[in-house]
């Protein structure tokens, strides 16, 4: 039986003109590994597929509050089953007001100084999302400040590096990448993502790719195609 995932991209808050970008690029590479994907802004769709039953879902670049009662459990008894989260880029602005979610996607956003380049440190190189990376991988994004997070007991992948960049607050231990188990299922968070272009790019595709395909158990332990 197909991997069945499914991405959210709704906003009520900022909305990233990477977001269709993102939406294709995720579509693209999850279908070519043979998952049946449906994308949606829709929070009504959203409860009745999850309640249907899906492998992953995905928050694509989601903000503010986008989910009403029952999205939130319909989420909440998707991860509960088994099921995969993933978080990318400006998933840790949503649903602020929720701290189920809070813990779900690991850490809260808290403002990001303008765009540079960096260096990305990968402190978990065994992980499929972050393991085809050299240790220092030079970058250009949106450096995200966080706040409420991740706890200690999640698994960071990446950091960034402070010195090597402008207004990081965060100090030495600066977490970009991680996942965890949750309430029974697993999830993950990248905090990169902002631009169109990045969604274009090898390195940056396959760090998606590895990181959506950790998430749902069924999928854990399958090869991936590069």
């Amino acid at each position: 039986m197909p991997t069945r995932a499914l991405l959210f991209s709704r906003t009520t808050g900022y909305r990233h003109a990477s977001i269709p970008a993102a939406v294709r690029a995720v579509s693209e590479l999850l279908t070519a590994q043979g998952w049946t994907v449906t994308a949606t802004e829709d929070t009504a769709e959203l409860t009745e597929r999850l309640a249907a039953g899906v492998d992953l879902v995905a928050f694509l670049s989601t903000s503010g509050e986008v989910l009403d009662a029952a999205g939130r459990q319909a989420l909440r008894a998707h991860c509960e089953a088994g099921g995969g989260f993933a978080g990318v880029h400006a998933a840790t602005t949503t649903e602020y007001d929720w701290p189920w979610y809070g813990r779900l996607v690991g850490a809260r956003f808290d403002g990001h100084p303008p765009i540079q380049t960096a260096v990305v440190e990968i402190t978990d190189p065994v992980h499929p999302a972050v393991s085809h990376l050299p240790r220092r991988w030079q970058w250009s994004d949106e450096w995200y400040n966080f706040r409420d997070g991740p706890a200690d007991d999640v698994r960071v992948l990446a950091t960034v590096d402070e010195s090597t960049y402008r207004g990081g607050t965060m100090g030495a231990r600066h977490p970009l990448v991680w996942c965890h188990e949750h309430c029974g299922g697993r999830s993950f968070q990248t905090a990169l993502g902002h631009a169109a272009e990045h969604y274009a790019d090898p390195e940056f595709r396959r760090h998606l790719l590895g990181g959506l395909a950790w998430a749902p158990r069924r999928e854990a332990d399958a090869p991936v195609r590069r």
